[in-house]
């Protein structure tokens, strides 16, 4: 994580979550992360294909010229990245991962920023992980940023972070016989190490993720 609001974020979600996997929805306090809100958005995620802005930080708007509450999260991504993030938003609700990305985006004038976003589960009493908490924050912040809205945003880059150093799914195995394993699909299962790069955990669709490990 390069970007300090990312890192105050996972700060205080890693705090309030103790022992468990997430911390529930109506436990985030914005009176406590009141210098992130600005950048900061809360998505519900119930269906694979599909994950809705239930609020956005003003900051955030701004930075694409438009309101994104109620907008679809996948809105704006070409479709191999689409793809990659929908296995992501997987990792993230039901294994308990944190995911931090590198997100370039454009403008219709081929302007482009370079930008961070980070995701954390949500816990929903009844309902599971269906919220992600999240951050998305420019590395600069050109003349530009809030006069032309950006249209269309790709992936640089992308980690997986076990916040208790593993996922949570091997966790329940040790518990549980026969647990339910993550809704990867098979061109996103692991591959053999000897076709990875160094340090490279999994594919996901068309991009490779490194582990994270606690920070």
């Amino acid at each position: 994580m390069k970007n300090g609001v990312t890192q105050t974020l996972y700060s205080y979600w890693d705090e309030l979550r103790g022992v468990r996997p997430a911390p529930n929805r109506s436990e985030i306090d914005p009176g406590q992360i009141r210098g992130l809100l600005g950048d900061t958005f809360i998505l519900e995620s119930n269906s694979p294909h599909e994950a809705r802005y239930r609020l956005a930080g003003t900051r955030l708007c701004s930075t694409h010229c438009r309101e994104l509450k109620g907008r679809n999260f996948l809105r704006g991504w070409n479709e191999k990245d689409r793809e990659a993030l929908e296995s992501l938003l997987a990792a993230v609700r039901e294994d308990a991962a944190a995911a931090v990305i590198g997100v370039a985006g454009h403008t219709e004038r081929k302007q482009q920023i370079s930008m961070e976003m980070l995701l954390l589960p949500l816990n929903v009493p009844g309902e599971g992980r269906v919220r992600i908490l999240g951050c998305c924050t420019p590395m600069e912040r050109p003349y530009w940023l809030g006069l032309h809205p950006i249209l269309s945003q790709s992936i640089n880059s992308l980690r997986l972070v076990w916040p208790d150093e593993r996922p949570f799914f091997v966790e329940q195995s040790d518990r549980v016989p026969n647990p339910i394993m993550p809704r990867f699909k098979v061109e996103d299962m692991p591959i053999p190490p000897s076709s990875l790069p160094q340090g490279a955990e999994r594919k996901v669709g068309h991009l490779t993720v490194y582990s994270g490990g606690k920070a």
